[in-house]
């Protein structure tokens, strides 16, 4: 484990791509490196100080669940080995050991796909107003975390950095991406859900939400990005779960919780974090990865 977290890379002689809130992109020609970082964020902004070792949790965490979801749906990874990376990558493997994946290039789709089983987050928030759910409107007297009857589609916007996504409705997401893609993803992403539910609940992790990406290359549909990590969903641990309060998290809820207790408008620039904060977020992913890898 990195003592100090790797908040960025720079990998000279690599053709940089971009960088996303995590991840560091290089195009390879033919394909995409994408490097997990140790970088955080919360509420769309990024800190300046990283978690040591999240990159390669979060990397460890994504191949698992993109294993067990491609009999649902194929994803971007070509190979996550070192070894059978292109040669211009060799210099850099101790940099890449653990926290890259090669995969191939395919275009996202302008929607965040997010799956609820649980009310929480801006869900409960909007449901305590009396507003519906990205469009959908649930049953009277719901207490907080409370797991919905069924899980819900409820998409967002891909917001650029800084800014917050927004919810949007289904007919919303059909205008951007057509009905028929739209229905189908609303299928595949709640399979998906169901059977990482199943599973995760199986070694003691609730997973209350969470959020996918897809891209395309040509007619075919993709997962790409991340896949049911602590960066892209809330995980609870079911021993300690009950209704009508907030639960103990695996996720960066405990981040979110002490930002929360400041005066930080959750504009950029984003504060420093205490090392205390930090070393509770890093033990809480580890802690998730142990559960799944058991």
């Amino acid at each position: 484990m990195e003592k100090k977290g790797i908040p960025s890379v720079d990998l000279k002689g690599l053709k940089f791509r971009g960088r996303g809130k995590v991840r560091d992109i290089y195009d390879l020609g033919d394909s995409l490196l994408i490097v997990a970082t140790d970088r955080i964020s919360a509420f769309d902004v990024i800190f300046p100080d990283p978690v040591p070792g999240k990159g390669k949790i979060l990397t460890r965490m994504s191949l698992f669940w993109f294993d067990r979801m491609k009999d649902i749906v194929p994803n971007h990874i070509i190979t996550a080995d070192v070894d059978a990376f292109p040669e211009a990558c060799r210099p850099y493997r101790d940099i890449l050991e653990g926290r890259s994946m090669l995969v191939r290039k395919a275009v996202p789709l302008p929607v965040e796909c997010v799956v609820r089983g649980y009310l929480t987050g801006s869900a409960w928030k909007d449901y305590r107003e009396g507003k519906p759910v990205s469009g959908i409107g649930l049953p009277a007297g719901l207490p907080e975390s409370a797991k919905l009857e069924t899980p819900i589609f409820t998409p967002s916007t891909k917001a650029p950095e800084g800014e917050h996504d927004l919810p949007i409705s289904r007919e919303e997401m059909s205008r951007l991406i057509g009905g028929d893609l739209t229905e189908r993803i609303i299928r595949i992403s709640l399979e998906i859900y169901q059977k990482a539910q199943s599973l995760a609940e199986e070694r003691g992790i609730i997973i209350a939400d969470t959020k996918m990406e897809f891209g395309t290359i040509g007619g075919e549909l993709l997962l790409i990005d991340e896949l049911l990590t602590p960066d892209s969903s809330r995980f609870w641990p079911r021993e300690e779960y009950a209704e009508g309060r907030s639960q103990k998290s695996f996720d960066k809820q405990v981040l979110r919780d002490y930002l929360l207790s400041t005066d930080w408008d959750q504009k950029p620039p984003a504060p420093e974090l205490p090392p205390q904060i930090v070393e509770k977020t890093r033990e809480r992913y580890e802690e998730a990865l142990r559960r799944l890898l058991r």
